[in-house]
């Protein structure tokens, strides 16, 4: 007989390996076609499609699910405030445009669908402390006339990540090259924010090495 005071049963283990096996079968389905159907991720699982409906009520819920979760994982990689602090205005900006291009190189499809309606809007939640970071940087290189001030630091924050998400587009529908990639997105990024694409190569740093969060910056003497 089950009381009250008895704890909650965890999930069994077959409903528990169900949904990480859809998860990773939804993750790399829409990597190959962001248009993956219901039924498509749900053989890739091993699972009929009412299975999948029995951990998600629809296919957005379950997309929302894997670009969140991809989101999150990015966000935890990213420089953080005293990775930065040392930084100028436009190496700050750099080492932030490289890290990210470093996370989502190899998964461009999902960072695609991760960045549009409708789920721009929970995976902006996740970025948000990433977007103070580029506002302060803005806000830093407006102060000190490295860059652009015809625009308030917000906006220029949004202007720079346009330009990153413009990068991206480009490079999936293209195929470019991951160090190409990766120059594109500090050059677009950086001239976004009024810096010339001479000046902008001196900022580059180095691709992030594996377990740091920011790589050296170029001297640019």
């Amino acid at each position: 007989m089950t009381t009250a005071s008895h704890p909650a049963r965890a999930p069994r283990r077959d409903a528990t390996e169900n949904r990480a096996a859809l998860l990773d079968a939804a993750r790399a389905c829409l990597q190959r076609d962001p248009d993956a159907s219901i039924e498509t991720i749900a053989a890739a699982a091993g699972l009929s499609r009412r299975a999948v409906y029995g951990h998600f009520p629809s296919r957005d819920d379950l997309v929302r699910e894997v670009v969140t979760s991809g989101a999150a994982r990015i966000a935890a990689s990213m420089p953080t405030t005293s990775d930065l602090q040392e930084l100028p205005p436009a190496a700050r900006l750099a080492a932030i445009a490289v890290t990210l291009w470093t996370e989502v190189s190899h998964v461009r499809s999902m960072a695609r669908i991760a960045v549009r309606s409708p789920f721009a809007e929970p995976v902006a939640e996740v970025f948000a402390p990433l977007r103070a970071q580029v506002r302060q940087a803005c806000a830093l290189g407006i102060a000190e006339g490295a860059m652009r001030d015809d625009v308030d630091p917000a906006t220029l924050g949004r202007l720079v990540e346009g330009a990153c998400i413009a990068v991206l587009d480009e490079a999936t529908r293209s195929g470019t090259p991951d160090e190409a990639g990766r120059r594109m997105v500090v050059l677009s990024a950086l001239g976004m924010a009024g810096i010339d694409w001479r000046t902008a190569l001196l900022s580059e740093p180095a691709a992030p090495a594996a377990g740091s969060a920011v790589s050296p910056v170029k001297d640019p003497a």
